[in-house]
């Protein structure tokens, strides 16, 4: 008799659901930016991954130190990048507390290409004499397609994803498929999200962008993949209100928000 494969128990909670600008953006005056709904305030786009013991974050953004205070994380082990971009990377500099209290560095799993530009914009934690008291980085490269383990419970699949021309990564832990600042999803890829069970991925706004899914993409990429659950992220401004996007989603589809969790089976 054939035995089902086991698959960790995930907690996936939204830290942002915001593009780069966040929400409200500065100076914005329209309905969504007003919005006294908590739902319709949105940090920059990262997720903490919980299986077990093992805290995993995705992206660490300009707003990392507040939601690693509101969600009160007390240790990481470690930080998988999707892409470069501010973001998703300028945060960096506020792991050092974790640092302090673990006494470690910090594995930071991402493209070559990214880790390379991490190295340069934090020179001063990878110089020869770093600077007192900066944060402790352990730089890990892998590859679109690669499965690697960030603990020896968990393995992690790499996914290959098109940001506008830019290569960047997605990633597959168990039947949880997380994709951000998509435009295009490869074949390849696509056949490894066949089993997926939720699906996180971007929703930029209803109009055409040349490097995000828009509303209609999105919802086509969801309906190809056929998860049982999908959040829709990285919701800029223009998509309205959080009530009136639920109204034009059907019920497996849902908008995230800042502080959601969910469980992953």
């Amino acid at each position: 008799m054939n035995q089902k494969v086991q698959h960790p128990k995930i907690k996936l909670t939204f830290l942002g659901t915001g593009t780069s600008q966040g929400v409200p953006v500065i100076g914005c005056e329209c309905d969504t930016c007003l919005s006294g709904d908590r739902k319709d305030n949105r940090l920059r786009t990262s997720v903490l991954i919980q299986i077990d013991q093992v805290n995993l974050l995705i992206d660490a953004g300009p707003d990392l130190r507040q939601q690693m205070l509101r969600q009160k994380v007390h240790h990481l082990n470690g930080i998988l990048i999707t892409h470069e971009h501010n973001d998703h990377t300028i945060g960096l500099d506020d792991i050092r507390p974790f640092n302090f209290m673990q006494g470690t560095d910090i594995p930071i799993y991402g493209l070559p290409r990214v880790l390379d530009g991490i190295k340069s914009r934090f020179s001063y934690v990878f110089s020869e004499n770093p600077y007192p008291g900066s944060p402790r980085m352990m730089c890990v490269p892998v590859e679109p397609g690669q499965l690697f383990s960030p603990d020896q419970s968990i393995e992690v699949c790499a996914l290959s994803i098109l940001h506008g021309t830019l290569p960047i990564l997605g990633f597959k832990i168990g039947r949880l498929a997380y994709i951000t600042d998509a435009s295009e999803i490869p074949e390849d890829t696509m056949r490894q999200l066949h089993d997926v069970d939720t699906l996180v991925v971007n929703c930029l706004r209803y109009r055409k962008h040349p490097s995000h899914f828009n509303f209609d993409d999105a919802l086509s990429f969801i309906r190809q993949i056929s998860p049982r659950k999908a959040y829709l992220t990285h919701l800029s401004h223009e998509m309205g209100l959080y009530e009136d996007i639920m109204e034009k989603l059907p019920p497996d589809i849902k908008p995230a928000f800042d502080g959601l969790s969910i469980e992953c089976p």
